[in-house]
């Protein structure tokens, strides 16, 4: 390794509060790509990923299983990391911040930060947020509630240990100027100098004595240490560094990162917070963090409370491991929100992988098994076409590494298929059934076939640190090894007389979007039977089904008070387009006339509804569900056998009329 440059690229750590979804599985694939490509280009790369594993949501999740904190994030760490393993992700660590060596080296860090006058005791008074685990001034609240998750905060007041962030804020502005390239994409960069920076920082709260689940502080027991200065340290500890001066080779080899890869919603957290205790520990910074869009469902940010969370393990059971990649690192753009629905992956499965690289690989290895028994020859009877081909497939390597040294992930995808369709084009421009009919053209049919295939096999070579299974199938289709990076820029390296294989030439399946979203339901049906026969002893068979969501054991007055229920009217109905499932109803409120999509169309028809009286929450937050805005909920009963019954008032009454 000696001879190789090193490159240290880390995700940011999953919180085990729960199951990731696929907008939190992006990120993974996205480093994966990343840390791929690196590899390939010839550098020593160290990818370390993991579990933040602490802090008071942790206690009190674990406290409503009735299991101890450790018992529960070990289950969900556990979970992350199979999920990790199923999309094929090359990590070579996977922390977990209840790893005894990062909580001593913590412990060690927190103690030399306080005994330099960096860490402070003080008194902590203002709004907590605990989903966040955050604490907030009222003027930094966003209409009374937590300016970045939107949820309810409650009054705190504590003894904590304090950071005395300002000490470095001039430091920090300093870093950011001599190295403009720190903080990518820019607009991120922005947002951190003129919300954060420029109107001055505050001292950062680093202990909690409210709960018991963190590191003790091991000169006072009674504070343990609170989250990010516990979460972010990982990527130094997991290198073996040493508070004490005693650190291990590889933090000395891999440190300062090359790039830290995260979500955009904790990028305040890794230029600012970690920047600053790095600085304080007398370390040098990451050279890059690189604050990655988010992976909207339909539009809107995935929430289980919003039931649009769509799982990596469902998609891959559905379409395979590659295709799900493909599908999140091409349709992530590079700066904004990318979007996902089941009706995209399918159409860009059966566009881009099934038609644009499955159908070229499995007609240029069909054509060459047929006309020449899988032989490939370069008979050098070329035409002013080949030279186009050949001289795009010599440059692709440059303009894919450009776009993955920027993040353009996409972009990069984008050239290696804009690539692929050329080679399409060249099979209609060269007709090779046409070339096969008259013998004396046998040998531009070989060089044809030929250059077909060197073209695949440099666009597979490519295409490893996004599809890492399909472009091995390739290489193996064509009897070959995948491309080292150094030798893409020339065109013929397959050796004459080199045969492709007669195994399977199939790579993807083309899908039938109702055939897709048939298996999804599927799925979902076994997984709730499994859920419930898990759940439910044999004592408790009869025990009806529960498909409620976990509500607060209690709540007040002023909770139930915020929801406004009224009667409305559904005047007219109709089924939503491309689903089994959805009902789009007009609904007249007094005077007022909205639109509302329902999960119901299993239980009612369009007629059955027209003309009916429901009960409907309408202060309820807008939400676009297949691309119509559903403008609150009508509510239903469900019985032990998942049926719906319609929530309708007794008597006649007019629509508009409020529920108390």
């Amino acid at each position: 390794m000696a001879d190789k440059k090193p490159y240290y690229i880390t995700t940011a750590i999953a919180y085990t509060s729960g199951k990731p979804h696929i907008g939190n599985t992006y990120e993974i694939v996205l480093t994966d790509a990343i840390a791929r490509f690196k590899r390939n280009q010839g550098y020593d790369v160290r990818f370390q990923t993991g579990t933040d594993e602490h802090g008071q949501k942790i206690e009190e999740k674990a406290a409503a299983n009735h299991v101890t904190p450790k018992q529960f994030v070990d289950s969900v760490a556990e979970q992350i990391r199979a999920i990790w393993d199923l999309m094929n992700v090359s990590y070579d660590k996977f922390i977990r911040t209840t790893d005894a060596d990062h909580e001593r080296q913590v412990q060690k860090i927190f103690k030399k930060l306080y005994e330099q006058g960096d860490i402070y005791k003080g008194t902590y008074e203002g709004m907590y947020c605990t989903p966040c685990e955050a604490f907030w001034t009222p003027s930094q609240l966003k209409d009374g509630k937590c300016p970045d998750c939107g949820r309810e905060v409650k009054p705190a007041k504590e003894e904590a240990y304090f950071f005395r962030m300002s000490k470095y804020a001039d430091r920090l502005m300093q870093y950011y100027e001599d190295h403009p390239e720190f903080i990518t994409p820019v607009s991120r960069k922005n947002e951190m100098v003129n919300n954060f920076l420029k109107p001055g920082l505050q001292d950062l709260c680093v202990s909690r004595t409210s709960f018991k689940w963190g590191i003790p502080v091991d000169f006072d027991d009674r504070h343990v240490v609170y989250v990010w200065l516990d979460a972010l340290t990982n990527y130094i500890t997991g290198l073996g560094y040493d508070a004490d001066g005693n650190s291990a080779d590889l933090f000395r080899r891999y440190w300062p990162a090359d790039v830290h890869v995260i979500g955009k919603d904790i990028i305040r957290f890794h230029t600012i917070y970690w920047p600053i205790f790095l600085m304080a520990l007398d370390l040098p910074l990451p050279k890059q963090v690189f604050g990655h869009p988010w992976l909207l469902m339909d539009g809107s940010k995935m929430s289980k409370s919003r039931g649009n969370v769509i799982y990596a393990d469902e998609l891959v059971h559905i379409f395979g491991v590659d295709a799900v990649r493909y599908f999140v690192l091409n349709d992530m753009p590079f700066d904004n929100d990318g979007n996902i629905t089941w009706e995209l992956i399918t159409e860009r499965v059966n566009s881009d992988l099934a038609n644009n690289l499955g159908n070229l690989v499995s007609r240029t290895a069909a054509m060459s098994l047929k006309y020449f028994g899988g032989t490939l020859c370069d008979k050098g009877v070329t035409q002013p076409m080949d030279d186009d081909l050949r001289s795009m497939a010599t440059s692709l390597y440059e303009k894919v590494a450009a776009k993955m040294d920027a993040f353009k992930i996409s972009d990069a995808l984008g050239e290696i298929f804009a690539f692929l369709r050329r080679c399409n084009k060249y099979i209609d421009e060269t007709a090779p059934w046409i070339l096969a009919k008259d013998e004396t053209k046998r040998d531009r049919l070989s060089t044809v076939l030929y250059n077909l295939s060197e073209s695949i096999v440099i666009a597979a070579s490519l295409l490893q640190p996004f599809l890492p299974e399909t472009a091995e199938k390739i290489a193996a289709l064509f009897n070959t090894k995948l491309r080292p990076y150094d030798r893409l820029n020339t065109f013929g390296l397959i050796e004459n007389g080199n045969a492709v294989s007669p195994a399977e030439t199939h790579l993807f399946d083309r899908r039938n979007y109702k055939d897709v979203e048939a298996q999804y339901e599927q799925l979902h049906a076994h997984a709730e039977t499994a859920a419930a026969s898990a759940e439910h002893a044999p004592a408790q068979k009869s025990a009806p089904k529960s498909h409620r969501p976990d509500y607060p054991a209690e709540i007040t007055i002023e909770d139930f008070a915020k929801v406004r229920m009224q009667i409305a009217k559904v005047v007219a109905c109709e089924k939503v387009e491309k689903s089994d499932k959805l009902l789009k109803s007009t609904v007249q409120i007094g005077s007022e006339t909205r639109t509302v999509v329902s999960g119901i169309a299993k239980f009612y028809t369009p007629e059955q509804m027209v003309g009916k009286k429901v009960v409907m929450i309408t202060n309820l937050k807008p939400a676009k569900l297949r691309g119509i805005v559903s403008e609150g909920m009508i509510l239903c009963a469900e019985d032990a056998d998942g049926n719906l019954k319609l929530l309708a008032p007794e008597g006649d009454i007019d629509d508009g009329s409020g529920i108390f």
